[in-house]
């Protein structure tokens, strides 16, 4: 029996023929420079084997030429226009090459990778071989990574073909072709007409369904961050010193944002001492553990990349492919973080028992000593494992191997145990208010031994019996500030649109390079970490669409992530390709007429930021945004920002390549942990002044025109804003627009005449007590 086998790359097709052939095969070039066919007797199954392979997806769709052209068209008759499945040009060989072998062959078996995209890119083979060979038998071989034992089973267990999701992802091309198109012609063509410069060149201001929402959680944060007030905080530092070492107790209330309510339970506090000395009511020790980590899937891969290995995530998605296709990795594209239970770990770990840096970790867990079963977590696909290495890798060099080295030692890490510490937890009381004091002793490292990219410091405490009295070294109250919340990381936008649905666990990478390459998000370095923060034009489309009476803002990522899970269903059978389809262009093409009635909001909106302004306006626009971000520090911003991507019709492309919330933590540094959330409360550490102000919030008043502006110190319109906090909830007050330049600030409702010098306090020297 003659097999023909194809697989998606030339590297794949190569490495199964010389696992399947064991190096004997014969090669034959094709028309394509970069196609070989192999050939050689697979005796197991007594077949004959001809492996060539694809590059990526074999088919392309557009629109006919009645619909091609931007103004052959109004852009709403895009939803309903015909879709043409095409060979492009420069896939015409590797068709004629696939059509050639197929005649020959009695079989044709897919060797594609085991997911949605490699199911539909299966599916265009099956079409081309079937025009050739209508009755040519069809079979899928199923495996995970490019080692002997899974590519002898999967040849010798085929399975069928998912058509369903190659449903899945033949319908999402449609959708994304379509609903892209649409709306980028729409918004590029009325741009163009109102800004001269959008018309120069080819300029397209681009729109996708997946782009959007990304580029919203971009702006979402970014405005999150501009409108952020500081406000003051009080609380209580209470330490004991004991043989030259300081124990520092944090206050049970973590600290208040009334000054006055902080300094009378201060004083209260303060009355009581020395008199009455403060008392241990309890001591509390036990073992504790910390975690080892659950098995890798893609998402952890790309937030780790980026944030540990300082990698952008379809650079670390990009290696993590190569790996695989080399046999060092298993698959990389995978939402499952529980190994099955016949997982045969040991032969994995023995493999990595010569590296120099790990392997005696590895050795030890082969001897017995250290292993324990991964942990399980929630997800399963039912497709692929968890990322882990398949066979030693000690030649890499540069991103790949830091990339391999984090994936070894996160797979050695799992097999290892938790890290182990005992804890001591020292509650007291001082003068009515309640204090703790945590101390740790790490007893057994475990996993930390290998995984490198996990902290666990110990620290000790002196020791302490309950109902022990003490006189505290320090009693202090002291003031923090809450301080803005960072911009996003490329971490936090993937772990958002993981959560939300935007994209697959292996197009999420793609989509955030999409809207940094089409210039609606701009790469901003502090230090090694890497910022995301939008672009003027960025800012003005999602802030103009979100104008726009929808139901649901195409900026925001509700709509798209029911589509995804309509995907899903598509997959799993349970509603078809042709009725999602139906339903998904039905809500769009109602959101595009309300958005085209509209879209003068929009085009006002962008006005404001700068959109088309004058190459002197946008320099002043950016100087002022780094101003405050940057806090003058050096740097540049890209002034390209105006260009909207690529001279297309817009959409995500969501093929793999290669295949065609503001809430502050509240830790100060005196110690104690907030529980307010309005950016990160970090304490001064040093006693309170004497007069400070209260400071308002951070929500801009919708409506500023109604009373007379102010002026502020450095002679510029002050901005009215609404504060947010307990306090003055909704009172309006005044700041100055360069809140990092002029402190001017004063109540709406007060005077303006000194009503920017704060409250006066009470508060005098004897703020703290000292031993």
């Amino acid at each position: 029996m003659r097999v023909l086998c194809v697989a998606e790359k030339p590297s794949i097709s190569k490495s199964i023929s010389q696992i399947l052939s064991g190096g004997q095969f014969n090669t034959t070039a094709t028309r394509s420079p970069y196609i070989k066919n192999y050939e050689f007797n697979y005796p197991q199954t007594n077949s004959f084997f001809t492996v060539t392979c694809v590059s990526g997806h074999l088919t392309g769709s557009d629109f006919s030429d009645a619909y091609r052209r931007w103004n052959s068209c109004d852009p709403f008759e895009l939803f309903d226009a015909p879709v043409e499945t095409f060979i492009p040009s420069d896939k015409k060989a590797i068709e004629e090459n696939l059509m050639a072998q197929a005649r020959r062959a009695d079989k044709l078996m897919i060797w594609t990778d085991c997911d949605r995209e490699g199911e539909h890119i299966g599916m265009e083979i099956v079409n081309v071989c079937r025009r050739a060979k209508r009755n040519i038998v069809v079979q899928r071989a199923r495996f995970s990574a490019i080692i002997a034992q899974q590519i002898h089973r999967a040849a010798q267990h085929p399975v069928e073909l998912d058509r369903a999701q190659a449903e899945s992802v033949e319908a999402r091309i449609m959708l994304d072709l379509k609903v892209g198109s649409a709306f980028t012609r729409m918004q590029t063509l009325i741009l163009q007409k109102s800004f001269a410069q959008l018309s120069q060149g080819n300029n397209v201001v681009s729109y996708g369904p997946c782009q959007f929402p990304t580029l919203g959680f971009v702006v979402q944060k970014y405005n999150l961050v501009k409108s952020f007030v500081s406000e003051p905080f009080w609380y209580i530092y209470l330490s004991l010193t004991r043989e030259e070492e300081e124990t520092v107790f944090t206050w049970k209330r973590g600290h208040v944002f009334d000054r006055h309510v902080a300094i009378s339970l201060y004083d209260f506090v303060l009355s009581t001492l020395p008199g009455t000395p403060g008392r241990v009511n309890k001591v509390t020790k036990k073992e504790t553990k910390k975690w080892k980590p659950l098995p890798l899937t893609t998402v952890e891969l790309q937030k780790a990349g980026s944030r540990l290995l300082r990698l952008a995530p379809k650079k670390v998605l990009d290696i993590a492919e190569s790996l695989y296709q080399q046999g060092f990795l298993s698959y990389p594209r995978t939402e499952t973080d529980q190994f099955d239970p016949q997982f045969d770990f040991m032969s994995l770990i023995q493999k990595q028992t010569v590296d120099p840096a790990w392997g005696a970790f590895a050795s030890l867990l082969t001897n017995g000593d250290g292993f324990s079963i991964p942990r399980k977590g929630k997800n399963n696909d039912k497709a692929h494992p968890p990322i882990h290495p398949t066979a030693h890798a000690g030649n890499l060099v540069g991103d790949d191997k830091r990339v391999y080295e984090f994936i070894a030692r996160r797979f050695l890490a799992c097999c290892s145990k938790d890290a182990k510490g005992w804890q001591t937890t020292v509650d007291v009381e001082c003068g009515g208010e309640y204090f703790s004091a945590t101390g740790l002793v790490v007893m057994e490292k475990n996993y930390l031994e290998v995984y490198r990219y996990d902290k666990w410091e110990g620290h000790s405490l002196p020791d302490f019996g309950e109902n022990e009295e003490f006189q505290p070294s320090v009693c202090e109250l002291r003031e923090g500030k809450t301080t803005k919340p960072n911009l996003l990381t490329e971490a936090d936008l993937v772990t958002l649109m993981d959560k939300n649905g935007i994209g697959t666990d292996a197009t999420i990478a793609q989509h955030i390079e999409t809207v940094i390459n089409r210039d609606y998000v701009i790469e901003k370095f502090e230090g090694s970490i890497k910022y995301l923060i939008p672009s003027t034009l960025g800012i003005g489309l999602v802030e103009g669409y979100n104008q726009i009476n929808l139901g649901i803002s195409l900026s925001k990522p509700q709509l798209r992530r029911e589509t995804e899970r309509d995907m899903v269903r598509v997959c799993e059978g349970r509603i078809s390709k042709a009725n999602m389809l139906e339903k998904t262009i039905d809500q769009y093409k109602e959101m595009f007429i309300i958005t085209k009635r509209e879209f003068e909001k929009v085009v006002s909106v962008s006005d404001c930021f700068c959109l088309v302004s004058s190459p002197d306006q946008l320099r002043n626009f950016l100087k002022s945004v780094r101003r405050y971000l940057e806090g003058r520090a050096n740097g540049e911003q890209r002034e390209q920002i105006h260009r909207g991507g690529r001279s297309d019709d817009g959409g995500d492309d969501d093929n793999d390549v290669g295949r065609g919330g503001g809430r502050g933590r509240g830790v100060n540094r005196g110690g104690s942990r907030g529980t307010r959330g309005r950016g990160t409360a970090r304490g001064r550490g040093t006693p309170a002044p004497r007069s400070k102000g209260r400071v308002g919030e951070d929500r801009q008043d919708s409506n500023p025109g109604a009373a007379s502006a102010r002026i502020c110190h450095c002679n510029k319109p002050a901005m009215r804003l609404s504060a947010n906090t307990p306090a003055n909830q909704g009172r309006l007050f005044w700041k100055c627009a360069d809140m990092q330049d002029c402190s001017y600030f004063a109540w709406d409702d007060e005077p303006e005449q000194g009503s920017s010098k704060g409250t006066q306090s009470s508060l005098g020297s004897d703020v703290c007590f000292k031993v």
